[in-house]
């Protein structure tokens, strides 16, 4: 290795960023090249950024971060990507939180499942404030990364299967339950862009044959974590929507559809009963 590194111009040829990137296939070419200049620190390490990204490379896996829900979320090799149009269950759960705090505030508890990078966890805790929030994931490579995410909310990340990770005395405690569960058909995983199929794990994206298994078995005992009034918010999509409300109302929970088209998202939360 050198012992020294040629150091970032102040200018930089945007346009050959941009050229070779648009020749990798990269829509968004223009954006992405101001992502990537931004982010590069020396010259050597704007050329191995661009050179990852041409070769398949998610951008946020290539920079090391992403943006959501106007937070910059580090990402790790591998860790599923959060998605713009979850911002849709972050604003409902925002929405759901606010009340349930009331006009004094109270602290609100929240527990993000199938956590991933804890965008999602992130999010809530900066938009309500006084929270406690936990993340759970099986995936070891999603857990490390949701802890650097949640450490400066105080946010406490598990590891293990659903509720198998999550500590008992949260049982009947949790008002903003966010699963971000896979729920793409096992069958249509292979349809996906090569970015999420070839660079995020498998158990992020596949939701069964249906893509609403993972979904049944939260809903089966959401319930009994839910605090009376709590709610359970899961994605998915568009087709699903109706089938998602009927496995929520199966574990118990009144459930409704939030929608948004710009963002392309659905949204299926169930709220358990005051009684």
């Amino acid at each position: 290795m050198s012992d020294s590194v040629t150091p970032l111009p102040e200018t930089l040829p945007e346009s050959a960023v941009v050229a070779r990137l648009r020749a990798a296939g990269c829509v968004f070419a223009e954006d992405e090249a101001r992502i990537i200049l931004d982010t590069a620190t020396t010259a050597d390490e704007l050329a191995a950024m661009v050179a990852r990204r041409a070769g398949g490379l998610p951008l946020e896996h290539v920079v090391g971060w992403a943006e959501f829900c106007g937070l910059r979320i580090a990402v790790d090799p591998g860790v599923f990507v959060p998605r713009r149009r979850t911002e849709l269950l972050v604003r409902e759960a925002v929405a759901l939180g606010r009340a349930a705090a009331g006009e004094d505030g109270r602290e609100i508890v929240v527990l993000d499942l199938c956590c991933g990078s804890g965008a999602v966890g992130a999010a809530l805790a900066a938009a309500l404030g006084r929270t406690r929030v936990h993340a759970a994931d099986l995936d070891p490579a999603a857990v490390a990364c949701a802890a650097r995410n949640l450490a400066p909310s105080g946010g406490r990340v598990h590891r293990g299967d659903l509720f198998a990770a999550v500590p008992t005395g949260l049982r009947g405690r949790i008002d903003l339950l966010a699963a971000n569960v896979p729920y793409v058909p096992s069958s249509a995983v292979g349809l996906l862009p090569p970015e999420a199929r070839d660079h995020e794990a498998l158990m992020a994206l596949d939701g069964g044959h249906d893509g609403l298994d993972v979904m049944r078995r939260v809903a089966a005992s959401a319930a009994g974590w839910l605090a009376p009034g709590g709610s359970l918010l899961v994605e998915a999509g568009e087709r699903q929507a109706r089938a998602a409300a009927g496995v929520l109302a199966g574990g118990g929970l009144r459930p409704r559809v939030a929608t948004d088209d710009d963002l392309g998202a659905t949204v299926v939360i169930g709220t358990r009963p005051q009684r």
